[in-house]
């Protein structure tokens, strides 16, 4: 399921009673072009018709299109955006080029790998993993080290990672921290970790989330160095680390690839490019199941132990 878009408390109020919006790319908003009289009408009438179907009279200001392409050649895809008390919210909807048909969520081409686009955003390299660098099967953490629902996936992960050795799993930083203060100075400490030395990284990571209600913004730089000291780093290169440009360019660059993934909330997981919105073990073992099993090899023979050779007679 994919994660809904919402400011606030807009989505209950917005798209109640209705399926959510896909979102719409970063491409997807080019800069205004001239408008001819057809499609202005077009999206007039287009207008019209959201506007009853949702409920959003004169206060809620909306902006639809331009008009583009869509997976079918019989639609246009049309960026959504709407704003209501200073709060706004966006989507893609199709319309037909008829004007006769509206189409909520997403469109997809059966002819192709509808993941293949999301994997080649993701940029796994120079990042924190662990498992086989040629796994068949991918899985993508973004995650935010105060984020209580990440800490409780970490806890998960660790009971089911040990039954796909494997996969692979690479961590990227992804600290929101408009609510989390001292999410971004972890995310630091991990990576500077991890540029110190790439196991080292995992004792750390694993420290902040088993330690993550005695940390604060107040003790987090303290408490780093604990536990740099505790993966055996020189802690006068992990201090240097900490204020360095190298660290920060490193996290930034994650989090500019969750956003160009439309990561809105942590923790979201993409496995083999499929996205696990809050990081659900139960569909995180789905998609590994059934990824595993779509390359050839069952998941069970894959992960179960070699039967021992009989003895010859």
């Amino acid at each position: 399921m994919r994660k809904q878009i919402h400011v606030g408390g807009m989505m209950a109020m917005l798209f109640a009673a209705a399926p959510v919006f896909a979102q719409a790319p970063a491409s997807a908003a080019p800069p205004a072009a001239a408008v001819s009289p057809e499609e202005a009408q077009f999206l007039k009438s287009s207008e019209e018709f959201i506007r009853k179907l949702f409920a959003w009279g004169p206060a809620f200001q909306v902006k639809l299109g331009p008009l583009a392409p869509s997976a079918s050649a019989d639609f246009y895809s049309v960026p959504l955006q709407v704003s209501f008390n200073g709060q706004s919210d966006s989507g893609v909807i199709y319309i037909s080029k008829d004007g006769k048909t509206l189409l909520r969520g997403e469109m997809f081409p059966t002819d192709a790998d509808p993941f293949a686009e999301t994997r080649a955003k993701e940029h796994p390299g120079g990042n924190p993993s662990k498992g086989p660098a040629d796994a068949r099967v991918t899985v993508v953490e973004f995650s935010d080290f105060q984020c209580p629902h990440c800490r409780q996936l970490y806890g998960a992960m660790r009971t089911f990672e040990p039954k796909y050795p494997q996969i692979r799993v690479v961590f990227k930083d992804f600290p929101i921290t408009s609510i989390h203060p001292w999410a971004m100075t972890a995310a630091l400490g991990a990576r500077c970790a991890y540029m110190q030395s790439p196991d080292a990284f995992w004792t750390v990571h694993n420290l902040i989330f088993e330690n993550q209600e005695v940390i604060s913004a107040a003790n987090v730089w303290e408490k780093l160095l604990e536990y740099a000291g505790a993966a055996s780093l020189d802690k006068d290169a992990f201090k240097a680390c900490l204020a360095s440009p190298e660290a920060q360019k490193a996290v930034d660059a994650n989090i500019a690839d969750g956003k160009a993934l439309q990561v809105g909330s942590t923790p979201t997981v993409f496995v083999n490019g499929r996205p696990v919105i809050g990081g659900d073990p139960n569909t995180l073992q789905q998609y590994i199941e059934y990824e595993l099993g779509a390359q050839g090899t069952p998941a069970a023979a894959q992960h179960a132990p070699a039967a021992k050779p009989k003895p010859k007679p």
